[in-house]
């Protein structure tokens, strides 16, 4: 009796495989592809360095606008997630961003918000960026294919301004605060379309729909995820290492088939892994916590709620380097302080005639507050990279303070010792995220970015594998179909 429903179930289990193939071949191979693109040519962002190249150095002499009455007149109640002093063309700014994800900008001249930034106006901000050759406008630009997440809401539209460069780079400045929110290259935008735009299936309509987006992805990796399962299950039972084929082959195929049997044998689990953790990636049903600490752990961390801060500008100004392009303000243990960053990215903590930098003591002291609830386990200052805090793609700032809580959720902050600012969260759920999607789909550990030839070898290599595996599928599939 189980004979035949054996029989039964080999057959569904092959037809299952056969057109869940034929429908995710082509997936697959554009999924490996623009995977090695991506390896050397990341999405359209705007880099740290990249910002703060595009800013003027700070005109002391005009700021008369206190830090408390610009919050009055951005109309915040508490103060903000984000407040910072800067410029905006020829006119020192604050911008803040409140916890609600809304942005204001306030004169530093003058308390008056400034909610609209002019075409013009637009290309004099431009041409403050040190690669600026010969700015020139494009248009406004509400929503395009490098501009489409959510993130950059608050800031829409913008005056799209192309710098006249070697690089061909074009900035996207907001028409409501004047901030550079993106800047772009010929060479990223002409690669991503071989890289992130197909491998996340990043279409314009698509990703601007997030939930949308999202569903999307989830469910066509998904039936990818079965089709991967019923093509190794199959290659196992169709595969014979003692009692060959009469013809003296493990596999009873030829031709592309046999490619794709012995390939699928080879690189089947690599394939089914790539494929598994990109799911992952989109945390699926939520499995995995957030990785940025909440309002409330951030308010109390920083000891204040008020919209106000109490340090003098005068001394703020005198503790400043010569090249200042910003002035981070904020607060730390109920204390004030700015953080203040010059040209070259290097940073100070103002300021030294008010108040001391943080001390080891004062950040172990203030991060306490972060979970009141649980217990400090450990605090722990990181010199080097380890498996959790390393650089991939990006900067990682050494030294960082790492402390560990007791909590339920074993969860870990990171903090910059220079600076006092929270950098990550991460609890027992995002630290399991990094095993199951980083270490399997880029595969970074340690040992192969130390060697960074050997990571692109090992990449290329389990590439190829999927490749073979996902081309020789579309040959198959598109003679099963003719």
């Amino acid at each position: 009796m189980m004979r035949p429903l054996i029989k039964r179930g080999k057959r569904w289990l092959y037809l299952a495989h056969r057109w869940l193939g034929i429908v995710t071949c082509l997936l697959f191979v554009t999924w490996f592809a623009s995977g090695l693109v991506m390896m050397y040519v990341g999405f359209p962002s705007l880099t740290e360095a990249e910002r703060r190249g595009g800013l003027p150095l700070l005109a002391w002499d005009q700021v008369t606008v206190t830090p408390r009455e610009a919050l009055e007149a951005g109309g915040q109640t508490r103060f903000p997630r984000d407040l910072r002093l800067t410029m905006l063309d020829r006119e020192p700014v604050y911008r803040m961003v409140g916890w609600d994800g809304r942005q204001a900008t306030v004169s530093a001249v003058a308390p008056r918000p400034i909610t609209g930034i002019e075409a013009g106006q637009a290309l004099a901000i431009a041409e403050h960026d040190r690669r600026a050759v010969r700015t020139r406008l494009l248009g406004t630009v509400d929503r395009d294919q490098w501009s489409v997440t959510a993130r950059y809401d608050p800031l829409r539209p913008f005056h799209l301004v192309a710098l006249g460069d070697p690089d061909d780079t074009q900035l996207y400045v907001s028409a409501r605060t004047g901030q550079i929110a993106l800047n772009t290259t010929g060479r990223e935008r002409l690669w991503n379309w071989f890289g992130a735009i197909p491998h996340w299936i990043y279409l314009t309509p698509l990703r601007a729909q997030a939930a949308l987006w999202r569903d999307v992805v989830l469910w066509v990796s998904g039936v990818a995820i079965v089709g991967a399962v019923t093509g190794l299950w199959v290659g196992l039972l169709r595969v014979r290492l003692r009692r060959r084929y009469a013809s003296g082959s493990v596999s009873p195929y030829r031709g592309w088939a046999a490619w794709h049997h012995i390939g699928g044998l080879i690189g089947g689990l690599t394939l089914l892994t790539f494929v598994a953790s990109g799911w992952l990636s989109m945390n699926p049903n939520h499995w995995f916590g957030p990785r940025t600490p909440s309002q409330a752990m951030l308010e109390r961390y920083a000891g204040m709620t008020e919209a106000r801060w109490d340090l003098d500008l005068a001394a703020l100004r005198a503790a400043a380097c010569p090249d200042a392009v910003e002035a981070r303000l904020g607060w730390l243990g109920g204390r004030a302080q700015a953080v203040l960053v010059c040209r070259d990215g290097a940073v100070s903590v103002c300021c030294a005639a008010v108040s001391a930098a943080p001390t080891m003591s004062d950040l172990v002291t203030a991060a306490r507050r972060l979970l009141p609830d649980a217990s400090l386990r450990e605090a722990t200052l990181l010199t080097e990279e380890d498996a959790y805090w390393y650089a991939h793609h990006g900067l990682r700032r050494l030294p960082v303070l790492r402390v560990a809580f007791d909590d339920p959720d074993a969860t870990w902050f990171h903090l910059d010792p220079a600076t006092g600012e929270v950098l990550t969260r991460a609890d027992r759920s995002s630290r399991t995220y990094r095993w199951l999607f980083n270490a399997p789909h880029s595969f970074d550990f340690r040992f192969l970015l130390q060697r960074r030839p050997a990571w692109d070898a090992v990449l290329w290599l389990l590439s190829a594998a999927g490749l073979i595996i996902s081309i020789s599928g579309v040959v198959i599939g598109w003679r099963r179909l003719r």
